[in-house]
């Protein structure tokens, strides 16, 4: 069997029409490929169209500021894509005179860039022969070959790379990747592949069988932690209160209300004395209203949410990370989504 022929065959009559499929702009294929890391394509496309309206080149990426570009993402979740997006363009209008590189290592070379969006950007503006290794390929490789390297070491990684530039069509590469990307998500399925379907099956070592949905093989097991957030919507007549995420933490450039973390459940915490890092901002804080509790489940973290509104009086102090903001205006600042859902329920 002709795997990369049998592949684009079917590609060409069964494959999605995408709005970044409809183009060879390198800027506009990169936009797409960054927000459909981790993203569903049904979610990702009203995503992709307005932030293609907003900043439809790199040049006006590359001039947006942080909290504008943060905002245009909110809800996208895994916020240093959007941060790495920014940065990025800037290095094209640094480095490369705002012209998108062309040349596989310079597009690697851009911040936020690894070797399967440098690939898929290289294989379908400039039809250059880079295999997009994904978890589409990985699973359709590794169900065809029955490959038992585990895909998360760095033997595994290479092993497939390989196998990818062996089979793959080198002179339809963007065909190629595309087809790879499309059966993996309409048929080589994670949970219940549709071998019927499939025009592989005859070639496949896993066709039809039960065990398939058993690759790709990991060697590594994700364990989760809980965390306990505390918040409370202080609020002074019309003014409320939020604070900008710093550091390495989760939802870095976001904001959020006055928050505090705790070791274990509020409900466990005897001394009830949770408020008191808050009172060097504001005096005279007490809960008016609450608790609404939310859940938020990270890749590696579940997060336990507790919300209160509060009154109390904003002190001012000149190192504050707070800023007041009028209530009416709180949808201008980019916030997490689990502090969004909390305000869409309000």
């Amino acid at each position: 069997m002709d795997f990369s022929h049998e592949l684009i065959s079917w590609y060409q009559w069964n494959g999605r029409d995408l709005p970044w499929r409809q183009t060879r702009d390198p800027y506009a294929i990169w936009v797409s490929e960054i927000i459909l890391q981790q993203t569903r394509v049904v979610q990702g496309m009203a995503y992709y169209l307005r932030f293609m309206e907003r900043f439809p080149d790199v040049a006006s990426l590359a001039s947006a500021s942080e909290d504008e570009v943060l905002k245009m993402w909110q809800g996208l979740g895994y916020y240093s894509r959007a941060r790495n997006m920014r940065e990025a363009a800037r290095q094209v209008v640094e480095r490369f005179g705002g012209v998108f590189p062309k040349e596989y290592e310079e597009v690697r070379s851009l911040k936020g860039v690894g070797d399967y969006t440098a690939a898929a950007i290289c294989s379908f503006a400039y039809d250059l022969p880079y295999p997009a290794v994904d978890g589409n390929a990985y699973r359709l490789l590794s169900r065809f070959f029955r490959v038992e390297e585990p895909i998360d070491t760095s033997q595994g990684k290479r092993l497939f790379t390989q196998l990818s530039l062996e089979v793959m069509d080198k002179g339809r590469p963007a065909l190629y990747n595309q087809a790879v990307m499309d059966i993996g998500a309409t048929i080589c399925l994670p949970a219940s592949p549709n071998c019927e379907a499939c025009p592989l099956r005859k070639g496949c070592a896993l066709g039809g069988m039960p065990e398939a949905v058993e690759y790709p093989k990991k060697g590594k097991k994700i364990t989760s932690r809980d965390r306990y957030f505390v918040y409370l919507a202080v609020e002074d007549g019309t003014k409320t209160y939020l604070r900008r995420r710093e550091g390495k933490d989760i939802w870095n450039g976001l904001y959020e209300y006055p928050m505090v973390e705790l070791p274990a459940p509020l409900s466990e915490n005897v001394d009830n004395d949770w408020m008191k890092p808050l009172e060097q901002d504001f005096s005279d804080l007490h809960v008016i209203g609450g608790p609404v509790m939310k859940k938020h489940v990270l890749t590696h973290q579940n997060i336990h949410a507790t919300f209160f509104h509060a009154e109390g009086r904003f002190l001012r102090r000149k190192d504050s990370a707070y800023i007041e903001v009028e209530k009416n205006r709180l949808g201008e600042y980019a916030v997490s989504r689990l502090m969004e859902k909390f305000l869409l329920s309000e």
